[in-house]
């Protein structure tokens, strides 16, 4: 018999998207599942669509516990799931009917503890993913790389939710509560506890989003919670020897001081506090990585100069450049 497979699903206030969710784990292709519904201390119609679906499916288990955000949502599933292998799909998303028997299959063929697909951006339709079995592995640092990659790429290995995880990968990791961009504070350490990843370049996953074209995210100050999660990163790197990463992670660092000084206008609240802040991470990182900065391009760590000396001068110039380029 195929091995038993948890999928975890956080749900909060997501009643007019969670049946469209349920229905495409329920439709799987692989069958051998359990499907763990964790509510977060949703206070619409969640926690009885949940106990709706448990009593329609033996597969179906739920939690209900007191609001503890997306992180302890997932850690909740962790801590009971009985399955080998683990995945998270989030309440408002939806998958293909062989989300998880591509991923599992590949997971034999290639005998790869992490399972990725890619995702589309979905707005209700139905999601088609053309049969293809092209698979690539990747392993130590060029896996870590590629969380530094163009922005799409890197967020599809950033991400929680488009991966098969063998679930001995979770035996001391958890995902951070109380914060945000918690993929990112995790990520990396299942990457280093696996050693290697096959990507199968389908579009198995569907990401929900109301609007068409390209999501932007309203600053907020919890977004330092994203700066926070990569100086963490820095320092494993240093401690597990992904020191080739260093430039690329000090890089992506300062480039986010610099993006979020600017996102981060006057109606933001506490906005001046808060851009005083960023520039003097911008410094600390720059002092502190020093040695791996000097190995950007010269542009690169002119234009760091040049903000912290004038972040309005910088913009300025900034804006010539790409209104020539």
């Amino acid at each position: 018999m195929r091995p038993l497979i948890s999928v975890i699903v956080p749900v909060y206030r997501v009643e007019a998207f969670l049946p469209r969710c349920v229905e495409s784990l329920l439709a799987q292709t692989y069958e051998n599942l359990e499907i763990i519904l964790v509510d977060d201390g949703s206070p619409d119609g969640c926690p009885q669509i949940c106990e709706d679906y448990a009593a329609r499916d033996g597969r179906v288990r739920v939690i209900h516990q007191e609001n503890r955000g997306l992180s302890g949502a997932r850690n909740a599933g962790i801590g009971i799931a009985a399955g080998e292998y683990l995945a998270f799909v989030d309440s408002d998303d939806y998958v293909t009917e062989d989300f998880i028997e591509a991923l599992y299959t590949v997971a034999e063929e290639t005998s790869c503890p992490i399972v990725q697909c890619r995702f589309a951006y979905v707005q209700g339709e139905a999601l088609h993913a053309p049969e293809n079995r092209v698979w690539k592995i990747y392993r130590g640092d060029s896996l870590m790389s590629c969380l530094y990659g163009a922005e799409e790429e890197a967020t599809c290995f950033v991400v929680a939710w488009n991966k098969l995880y063998r679930r001995d990968l979770f035996g001391e990791i958890r995902y951070p509560e109380g914060r945000v961009h918690e993929d990112e504070a995790t990520t990396y350490r299942l990457f280093h506890e696996g050693k290697k990843l096959a990507f199968l370049d389908r579009a198995l996953y569907g990401y929900y989003t109301e609007n068409s074209g390209s999501i932007t995210a309203v600053f907020s100050p919890k977004r330092l919670d994203w700066l926070t999660a990569h100086e963490e990163r820095i320092a494993f790197f240093r401690e597990h020897g992904y020191e080739k990463m260093l430039p690329q992670a000090y890089r992506k660092l300062c480039d986010a001081c610099i993006t979020f000084y600017f996102r981060c206008t006057d109606e933001v609240e506490d906005a001046e506090q808060m851009r005083r802040e960023l520039r003097k991470r911008l410094r600390e990182y720059t002092g502190a990585g020093a040695g791996e900065i000097a190995k950007l391009p010269w542009r690169t760590r002119a234009g760091y100069r040049l903000f912290g000396l004038s972040p309005r001068i910088y913009r300025r110039i900034l804006s010539k450049m790409q209104e020539s380029a």
